[in-house]
């Protein structure tokens, strides 16, 4: 009796995990290559620099060479960094290097704040503004399930 119910509890382990693994595959996750586009085709023409005063209310990770900045609710900009900038896609925060309360372009740096024992500031090659409006349209029309594409950072400068 007792090596019947392990074999059942052991099928039904298998296909418990099985049905997770399926899942898994049915709902593909944003590419970062995916994620950069749709931010790049509601980007504006580029700009020499956005007005910034010490605080960033979210970021976002679009690869190794480019993020969304969300400087207030309804504004964001749409960086493209001149390189790969190590760590970014992993960091918890980030912050800004900025002068006179104005990030530019290819003066200003942005800074990962990783745990890393080198932190190599990344340069910010091009600026661009978001249309956060259609930016939020077309990520509703992602998958279900699918998290938000964007996240909060607690680290201002």
């Amino acid at each position: 009796m007792a090596s019947i119910a392990r074999h059942r509890f052991r099928t039904g382990v298998a296909l418990f995990a099985a049905l997770a693994l399926a899942a898994c595959a049915s709902s593909p996750r944003t590419t970062d290559a995916e994620k950069y586009a749709l931010y790049d085709a509601h980007a504006g023409e580029a700009v020499d620099h956005f007005r910034y005063f010490g605080s960033i209310n979210g970021w976002t990770p679009l690869g190794e060479s480019a993020l969304a900045v969300w400087t207030r609710p309804s504004e964001a900009w749409l960086l493209d960094l001149s390189g790969p900038c190590q760590d970014l896609t992993f960091t918890p925060a980030i912050g800004l290097t900025s002068n006179m309360s104005r990030v530019s372009a290819r003066f200003d740096k942005v800074l990962v704040r990783s745990r890393s024992s080198i932190n190599i500031p990344c340069h910010i090659q091009q600026i661009r503004p978001l249309d956060i409006k259609a930016v939020r349209a077309a990520e509703k029309r992602n998958p279900e399930g699918e998290p938000p594409m964007d996240q909060a950072s607690d680290a201002g400068t």
